[in-house]
């Protein structure tokens, strides 16, 4: 493993609580805290956080930042995570496209790939090119695991697709178990939109917020309580199939009138005011639902007009706050790729 990390080591519960701490210090650019502050921010004693740093320094994952401010005694000795002490690959498999990317302990992506793809050709042709993206990807050391996003719906448990909306042939493909045979690597598989949602719970601060993504479909993801909801059988964030207007134009997964097609039908006509207001009111029903404070925007359809999608959407919430402070609407902080790594590193911070 690189940096000589015992990965065994990371699962502990108290271990986790001390890496995360020092991981949202790397986060804001803060400089780090000592024992004492690790100490008391986990509810650990001063002995265990003793031990537990020394265990994270010998394995290359802390190191000493420095000297504090004395207050009075022996000025106290700060920790940082070291971010390039492990990495994790993120794989986002789109209707059209493939980009894979390295990250560090921090997130940040330190290598990428992007190319071509057609998920409609079948598992075992995109399974290959996946396969052989990661490896490229693991040629600068073993990462920690890989992390995949797929359109749903998805068994995130098992890493099964379901009947995946104009894609019949992907119904039943054990997707996990496949690629953690191939690659020889834990391999983790959720919904690309909950990848999404992911990424936006990699940086500092937590809460509810909602993940809305739109590229070739559209689709959303949910972070709530600080953690990503899935639901009870994997399949919350179906965000994309409400429907907003009865009788309206007939949508590819049966339906009519589904938010889905009439955002993209105005996005393909190049009204990306007309598309913004379609989602702004699907998020509105999100919001209304689930109470959540913050909406976060990403995909390729968003990425080409940002200041538009983040304006109409954020216009339609405000009109429909009745009488409460509306969500905060931005841009989604990361990309689905890294949502995917985020995944794998998650676990080993003490987060869902």
């Amino acid at each position: 493993m690189a940096g000589g990390a015992n990965l065994a080591g990371l699962r502990g519960h108290n271990a986790a609580l001390v890496l995360a701490l020092l991981r949202r210090a790397g986060l804001r650019g803060e400089p780090g805290p000592g024992r004492g502050e690790l100490a008391e921010a986990t509810g650990l004693t001063p002995q265990a956080v003793s031990k537990i740093t020394a265990r994270l320094v010998a394995e290359g994952l802390v190191a000493e930042a420095g000297r504090g401010a004395s207050t009075g005694g022996k000025p106290r000795t700060l920790l940082r995570l070291v971010p390039e002490a492990g990495h994790a690959v993120g794989a986002q498999l789109d209707r059209d496209e493939l980009r894979v990317v390295r990250v560090d302990l921090l997130g940040r992506v330190v290598a990428e790939w992007r190319g071509p793809l057609d998920f409609g050709a079948g598992p075992e042709l995109v399974v290959a090119a996946v396969t052989d993206t990661v490896i490229r990807a693991c040629a600068a050391g073993t990462p920690w695991g890989v992390g995949v996003a797929a359109p749903g719906p998805l068994d995130h448990r098992t890493g099964v697709l379901g009947r995946v909306t104009g894609y019949p042939g992907w119904e039943g493909y054990p997707l996990r178990e496949v690629l953690a045979e191939r690659l020889g690597l834990p391999v983790v598989v959720d919904k690309d939109t909950n990848a999404g949602a992911a990424a936006g719970g990699a940086g500092p601060g937590s809460g509810s917020s909602v993940y809305v993504h739109v590229g070739t479909g559209l689709g959303a993801g949910l972070r709530l309580g600080g953690a990503v909801y899935r639901g009870s059988g994997s399949g919350a964030g179906e965000f994309g199939h409400q429907v907003l207007l009865l009788d309206g134009p007939p949508c590819r997964c049966g339906a009519r009138g589904c938010a889905e097609v009439l955002c993209l039908d105005a996005v393909a006509r190049g009204d990306f005011v007309r598309a913004a207001r379609v989602l702004g009111e699907a998020a509105a029903n999100l919001v209304a639902l689930l109470d959540v404070d913050r909406v976060q925007l990403g995909g390729r359809v968003v990425a080409a007009a940002p200041e538009v999608f983040v304006e109409g959407v954020r216009t339609v919430l405000a009109a429909r706050a009745l009488g409460r402070a509306p969500a905060v609407v931005e841009r989604a902080p990361g990309g689905v790729a890294e949502g995917a790594a985020e995944l794998v590193l998650a676990p080993y911070f003490g987060q869902a």
